[in-house]
């Protein structure tokens, strides 16, 4: 599963609370069902971006490596690496959320059941509409699961952890991060195309312009 920053603009609309401060926060019960739909259809995006079958999303490569050596699905490894992740979150400090134990569960078992459900598909009629799809569902999620502010994600949380104790912009951080875990992920065998390029050239843009609409007001 692959995680995006979140944009400049919206920023400015999200409260940095720690996991308690988060439940107490207004709006609860909204925030939650926000929560559970993002990651639904995050996990949904990455299944639509595995049957387009044009390239995976940089952490999405890495996964997709690692299954080729251990017997368990897609689903099953963004799981077990989203666990492997918050062990790094450890000496960054980073505080975790509801949504950061969520995110690492409910993604990949989304994803595998959306897999379940959809049929390989063949030709580039269907291929590419797919993937384009993918990578819009995955940007709408991302702007709905952050919205509703409670946490971050396991990735997302390293990425903003790292760039903290290092003093590096998100961007640069970001940037490192996928082409790190791209590169292990061709090592293992990972799946690598055009839809590669095309989520990390458009995912930023797209969640930015989404994002402002589905932050829920914590005050």
């Amino acid at each position: 599963m692959t995680e995006t920053a979140v944009p400049t603009p919206a920023v400015a609309l999200l409260t940095d609370l720690g996991p308690i401060e988060q439940l107490r926060a207004g709006r609860l019960p909204r925030r939650l069902a926000q929560l559970a739909v993002g990651l639904v259809l995050y996990g949904a995006s990455l299944a639509l971006m595995v049957r387009a079958d044009l390239g995976l999303a940089p952490w999405d490569v890495l996964h997709s490596g690692l299954i080729q050596h251990v017997p368990i699905t897609l689903g099953q490894a963004v799981v077990v690496m989203s666990f492997v992740v918050l062990l790094l979150w450890i000496p960054l400090g980073e505080k975790p959320g509801l949504a950061t134990i969520a995110n690492a569960l409910v993604v990949g078992f989304s994803a595998d059941a959306t897999l379940a459900l959809l049929d390989p598909v063949d030709g580039l009629l269907i291929e590419v509409p797919l993937m384009f799809g993918g990578i819009a569902l995955c940007a709408f999620a991302t702007a709905v699961y952050v919205g509703a502010q409670l946490g971050r994600g396991p990735r997302d949380g390293l990425m903003t952890g790292l760039a903290r104790r290092t003093g590096l912009s998100i961007r640069l951080v970001r940037t490192g991060l996928e082409v790190t875990v791209v590169l292990i992920g061709l090592v293992l065998g990972g799946v690598v195309g055009v839809g590669t390029v095309a989520f990390a050239l458009l995912i930023g843009p797209m969640a930015q312009a989404l994002m402002p609409r589905f932050v829920v007001a914590t005050r």
